[in-house]
């Protein structure tokens, strides 16, 4: 689907009629004329039902070549701290009035003893993705149906009622595979997407570069094809996450873009399908390089600067408000007609 170029033209002109100097909103004013073009009309109104879905993924590369500080089971541990509501995410969340859904894709172990509810792992696509320096992350198969759930969710949340979408992360060891998919299709060098992910020290952080460069050797002849990376060195959780952006897109439901793991997905979705980020804006700059390199290959300007590296969807929670303030600003602040204020540029 493609945005309304009207509307953003109109937005732009509006906000130059509102009672300010030009331009004196700064990126705010960015941000409503993307919004304008993505909801169709001026002035775009403050989202009204932001939905986050939380896919959830373990990585034997992790566990394998010791590239993380905690073990697979935390992860089934922040499923059960979502699905209670304590977890960073849904007190965010809460605060921005946002509905939070988790979703296990790719969790290498179980629930037993917790409460977290069959239908979170219902979809479950394998237990762990493959440790991609030495083996692909997922087969055809998975990578089709990890793919489909992904869109089967973003088709879910606006049938009920989301008009903005906040895709989070959660799983140990997911960025060294999005390490991997950011330096193969950006070039960029091993060392400098590689990062520190949950705190690793000095000996796993190098652990974890020869992982990346490992699993790059691996698919040195697969950069120009998206699909066979994400199956080859990314995992069922990205996979979902590419799935739920490339939908997203598709059905015309606006997008805020967290940390490295999302933007990684969000990379892919943009060469599959070229023009989907128009329909994405980045909430936050992680503290992760790979980010940086993710966002700059995009055209992506993130509108926070929080050293954030948590993922769940948090940095995209914290930009949320900001967000909502520039649109209410846009439709309801005063314009120089209105005040009876002159609208001459004093320079």
């Amino acid at each position: 689907m493609s945005i309304d170029e009207a509307a953003r033209t109109a937005a732009a002109a509006h906000l130059d009629r509102l009672a300010k100097p030009r331009g004196s909103l700064g990126r705010l004013e960015d941000v409503v004329v993307w919004a304008a073009g993505v909801q169709g009309r001026c002035p775009p109104s403050p989202f009204a039902a932001p939905r986050v879905v939380v896919v959830a993924g373990d990585h034997d590369v992790a566990r394998l070549a010791g590239t993380s500080a905690y073990p697979p089971e935390v992860t089934a541990q922040m499923v059960a701290a979502m699905v209670a509501g304590t977890a960073a995410v849904c007190i965010l969340a809460e605060r921005a009035g946002a509905a939070v859904r988790v979703v296990d894709a790719g969790v290498a172990a179980d629930y037993s003893g917790s409460e977290v509810p069959a239908e979170v792992a219902a979809d479950r696509v394998r237990a762990g993705a493959g440790a991609i320096d030495r083996t692909d992350a997922l087969t055809a198969d998975e990578l089709d149906r990890a793919l489909a759930l992904g869109r089967r969710l973003v088709t879910e949340e606006r049938a009920a009622g989301g008009d903005l979408l906040v895709p989070g992360d959660l799983g140990i060891g997911n960025t060294t595979p999005a390490a991997t998919l950011v330096a193969a299709l950006t070039e960029e060098d091993v060392i400098a997407v590689t990062g520190r992910g949950t705190g690793i020290d000095d000996a796993t952080w190098m652990r974890k570069v020869t992982a990346v460069r490992d699993a790059l050797w691996r698919v040195r002849d697969d950069h120009d094809d998206p699909l066979a990376l994400v199956r080859r060195v990314g995992g069922p959780d990205i996979a979902v996450l590419v799935g739920m952006l490339q939908a997203a897109a598709e059905q015309g439901l606006p997008v805020i873009l967290d940390g490295v793991v999302v933007t990684a997905a969000a990379l892919v979705a943009e060469e599959l399908a070229p023009g989907s980020s128009d329909w994405w804006v980045a909430g936050h700059r992680s503290a992760e390089p790979a980010h940086t390199a993710a966002l700059d290959r995009l055209g992506l300007s993130p509108l926070l600067e929080l050293s954030l590296r948590l993922g769940e969807g948090t940095g995209a929670l914290m930009a949320l408000p900001v967000l909502q303030a520039a649109l209410a600003l846009a439709a309801d602040m005063a314009t120089f007609d209105s005040a009876g204020v002159s609208d001459r540029d004093p320079g």
